[in-house]
């Protein structure tokens, strides 16, 4: 299978710091990779890379194969790539429905269609399985709701593959609970999804690949089924570390 998005040998650099060292990865539909590594390993950069905030010193980006190049973070969209932030970036005065919208309103002549709005989004939470009205300010909701929230703007963009950063953090249990299934969701419907994540618990449940970063360079990479939380701490530092209590 072609992948959906392949960067190819990306190289970083910030003054006399090297973020990332030729790194590659690739995505495919359908497809949930966990990116993992210590802080300062890269991942941030990388994912900013794919998403068009950073544009990289050198390699390339392919989506389908064909090469792009993001100026900006609304190109990576436009393509369909949409990013999750750990801030979510959510406005809490604002519904759900602004929300979901943001920045990009229908308009009916001189006017936001508020009708084709809320239509459009009691449709999208519909399809994700969210018992959540549309007409609720952000600022009400759970933590787990927000995250939520955030995910539907990112697939109302037209996101063929989402980037979540933490996805999980700062989340009850059951909360966690309820996003670990609506990424589970997003795969069974095709969506990529790209998690940034240090909750190796989580990667183990949600993962198809497991991406390790160290030192701005790929340390490894192994499919779930064929390995192991202990393989993927080695990788992660480097050093023999015994892991208990991660399945």
């Amino acid at each position: 299978m072609t992948p959906l998005l392949s960067a190819i040998g990306i190289k970083k650099t910030f003054g006399h710091v090297t973020a990332l060292k030729g790194v590659d990865f690739a995505i495919s539909p359908g497809e949930t990779v966990a990116l993992v590594g210590d802080n300062g390993a890269g991942k941030s950069t990388l994912m900013k890379v794919l998403c068009g905030v950073y544009q990289p010193d050198e390699g390339e980006l392919r989506i389908n194969d064909r090469l792009v190049v993001f100026k900006t973070p609304r190109e990576a969209i436009t393509a369909g790539i949409s990013v999750v932030h750990q801030n979510l970036a959510l406005v809490d005065v604002r519904d759900v429905t602004h929300n979901v919208f943001l920045g990009a309103e229908p308009t009916k002549g001189l006017f936001v269609d508020r009708y084709a709005m809320e239509q459009e989004t009691y449709r999208l939470l519909q399809r994700l399985k969210l018992n959540i009205p549309p007409d609720i300010k952000v600022g009400e909701l759970s933590g787990g709701q927000r995250q939520s929230v955030a995910i539907a703007r990112a697939i109302h963009q037209g996101g063929q593959l989402v980037i979540m950063d933490e996805p999980t953090a700062a989340l009850g249990v059951q909360e966690q609970a309820k996003v670990l299934k609506l990424i589970g969701d997003l795969r069974e419907h095709g969506t990529a999804v790209c998690v940034v994540s240090h909750n190796l618990e989580h990667v183990f449940h949600l993962a198809d690949r497991i991406v390790v970063l160290r030192g701005g360079a790929i340390a490894g990479e192994r499919k779930r089924s064929e390995t192991n939380p202990q393989e993927i701490v080695h990788l992660i530092t480097g050093a023999n570390v015994v892991v208990g209590g991660v399945g």
